[in-house]
C-alpha cells in the first residue's frame, strides 16, 4: 500500500514528515549556491584562462571581442573535437547535463519502485552528489574539464535524489495532510538555501578579512555546500522508513534490467490515466514560466534596469527568504480554499507580478526589491502545491517513476521559456517586452487548470479523494 495509512498513529506520521522536509533544506544548497551563483562564473573563468593559454602557446589567436571599448575577449576551447567560446561553456554544460538527466531519471525512478529501497537510494545519491560538489574545489588552474565531469555527476545525483525524495510523500502523508507537508518542505528548502547562500556570500565578500583569495573563498564555498548537503541528509535518513514490499527479488545488475522493464510498463500504462497526464502537461507549461522568470531576473535587472551586482545579490536573498513565508502561505490557502483553487490564485498573482516588471523604472532598486518580494510569495508555493496535487494522481506503487516523469518533463520543456524571452528581446530590442511576454505561460496554465477535473483524476488513479482539493 503506497498511500499513507490514516489509521497509523498521527505522532508517527508527523515524525516522518518532520524528517522528510529536511531533505528540501539539505539539497537546496546545490541549485542555489552552486548552480545559480558561484559555479557558472567560476567555471567560465577557469575555461577562459585555459583558452588564452592555448592561444598563446599555439602562437595564434582563436579569440573574439565584441568590437566595443572595454569588451572582454572570448577565446575558444575545445572538447571532443568541438570548438566553442569559453563564455558559452556554462550554457552548453547545462544543456548536456539536462539531457543526461532526461535519460537517467526515469530508470532511477523505476529502480526505486522495483526495489522499494528508497531510503538507501536517496542516501547514496545525496552523498555521491555532495562528494562531487566538494570535489569542485579541486578545479583550479586551467582544468575546466574536471569541473564539467564533476558537475554532471553532482547534477545527476541531485535530480535522481529529488525523484526518490518526492516518492516518499504519498507514503508519509494522508491526502488531507499532503498539501501542508509539501508546502512546509518547499518553504524550508528556500529558507535553508537562503541561509547557506548568505553564509557563502559573506565568505566571498569578506575573503580579505580571513586571509583568503577570491578564488579560495569560492572553492571553500563548494566544500561547505557539499558538507551542508551531506550533513542535513542524515536527518531524513534517520527518520524515514520503508513502507512497501519490493516489487521483485532481483539483485546486482538484474535490478537495472528489471528497472528498465518496469519503466516500460509504466510508459505503456500511463496512457490509461489521461487526466494525470493532462495535469502534468498543464504543470509543465506554467512551471516553464516560473523557471524562466527566476533565471532571467538577474539579466533583466542588470541589462534593462542598470542595477549593480550588489543589488542583484540582495535580490536573490530577498526571493529566498520571502519564498519561505510564501510556501507556508500556500499551504494555508490550500487548506482553506482547496489545492486547485489556490494554484489558480497563485498563477493569477504571477500574471500580475510579471506584468508589473514591465513598469519597473531603471535604477529604482526599491521597485526591483518589491518585485522580488512578489516573486518570492508565489515562487515556492506554486510548485509545492503542484507537487502535492500530482502525488494524489499517481497510481499506487509507481510513485518514483511518475515523479521521474514529472522531473524529466520539467527539464525537457525548460528551453521554451528562455527561447521566448530571448526571441522577443532580439525581435523588439527590449527586455521589457521580453519579460512581459512570459505572462503567456501563466495565462495558458491558468486557463488549462480550470478544465483539469482533479477530483476525477485522483479517483481514476486509484487513490482516495481528500475533502479539500
Amino acid at each position: 500500500m503506497s498511500v499513507a495509512d490514516s489509521s497509523a498513529p498521527p505522532a508517527d506520521r508527523r515524525k516522518e514528515q518532520r524528517a522528510w522536509i529536511w531533505y528540501d533544506w539539505a539539497n537546496s544548497v546545490f541549485p542555489t549556491s552552486v548552480i545559480t551563483v558561484f559555479f557558472s562564473l567560476y567555471l567560465g573563468s577557469i575555461a577562459q584562462v585555459a583558452a588564452e593559454g592555448d592561444a598563446a602557446r599555439n602562437g595564434a589567436s582563436p579569440c573574439r571581442d565584441g568590437g566595443q571599448e572595454n569588451s572582454l575577449v572570448d577565446c575558444d576551447i575545445s572538447l571532443f573535437g568541438l570548438e566553442f567560446p569559453a563564455g558559452s561553456l556554462w550554457g552548453y554544460l547545462l544543456s548536456v547535463a539536462t539531457v543526461i538527466q532526461v535519460l537517467v531519471l526515469p530508470v532511477m525512478g523505476a529502480i526505486a519502485d522495483r526495489t522499494q529501497n528508497k531510503r538507501a537510494m536517496m542516501g547514496a545519491l545525496a552523498f555521491t552528489g555532495s562528494a562531487a560538489t566538494m570535489a569542485l574545489a579541486t578545479v583550479t588552474g586551467t582544468n575546466w574539464q574536471l569541473g564539467v565531469g564533476l558537475f554532471i555527476v553532482a547534477n545527476i545525483c541531485y535530480g535522481a535524489s529529488v525523484v526518490v525524495y518526492y516518492a516518499f510523500l504519498p507514503e508519509i502523508a494522508t491526502p488531507e495532510e499532503r498539501d501542508a507537508v509539501s508546502s512546509r518542505g518547499w518553504a524550508f528548502g528556500y529558507l535553508g538555501g537562503g541561509l547557506a547562500l548568505a553564509l557563502h556570500l559573506a565568505l566571498y565578500l569578506g575573503h580579505d578579512a580571513i586571509g583568503l583569495t577570491q578564488s579560495e573563498s569560492v572553492r571553500l564555498a563548494f566544500v561547505l555546500s557539499g558538507i551542508w548537503w551531506a550533513a542535513f541528509t542524515l536527518v531524513p535518513l534517520r527518520g524515514l522508513r520503508a513502507h512497501q514490499a519490493p516489487h521483485g527479488g532481483e539483485r546486482g545488475f538484474g535490478v537495472v534490467t528489471a528497472g528498465f522493464k518496469e519503466l516500460g510498463q509504466t510508459l505503456r500504462f500511463a496512457k490509461g490515466f489521461p487526466l494525470t497526464l493532462a495535469f502534468l502537461g498543464t504543470y509543465l507549461i506554467y512551471t516553464d514560466g516560473i523557471a524562466t522568470v527566476a533565471n532571467v531576473s538577474a539579466q533583466y535587472g542588470s541589462a534593462e534596469l542598470k542595477l549593480e551586482q550588489s543589488v542583484l545579490i540582495t535580490t536573490i536573498l530577498i526571493v529566498q527568504f520571502v519564498a519561505f513565508f510564501g510556501g507556508l502561505l500556500h499551504g494555508w490557502g490550500a487548506k482553506r480554499w482547496g489545492t486547485k483553487r489556490t494554484i489558480m490564485i497563485s498563477l493569477g498573482v504571477w500574471i500580475v507580478v510579471v506584468g508589473a516588471a514591465y513598469f519597473v523604472q531603471a535604477g529604482q532598486q526599491g521597485q526591483f526589491f518589491a518585485l522580488a518580494a512578489g516573486i518570492g510569495i508565489v515562487l515556492g508555493g506554486t510548485n509545492a502545491l503542484s507537487r502535492s496535487l500530482f502525488s494524489q494522481m499517481i497510481p499506487p506503487g509507481r510513485e518514483a517513476q511518475y515523479f521521474s516523469l514529472y522531473e524529466v518533463g520539467e527539464r525537457s520543456t525548460s528551453w521554451l521559456g528562455p527561447l521566448v524571452f530571448a526571441g522577443v528581446g532580439q525581435a523588439t530590442g527590449s527586455f521589457r517586452l521580453a519579460i512581459v511576454s512570459l505572462v503567456v505561460f501563466f495565462a495558458v496554465g491558468l486557463v488549462l487548470m480550470v478544465f483539469v477535473p482533479v477530483r476525477r483524476a485522483i479517483k481514476e488513479s486509484g487513490n482516495p479523494v481528500p475533502e479539500t482539493v
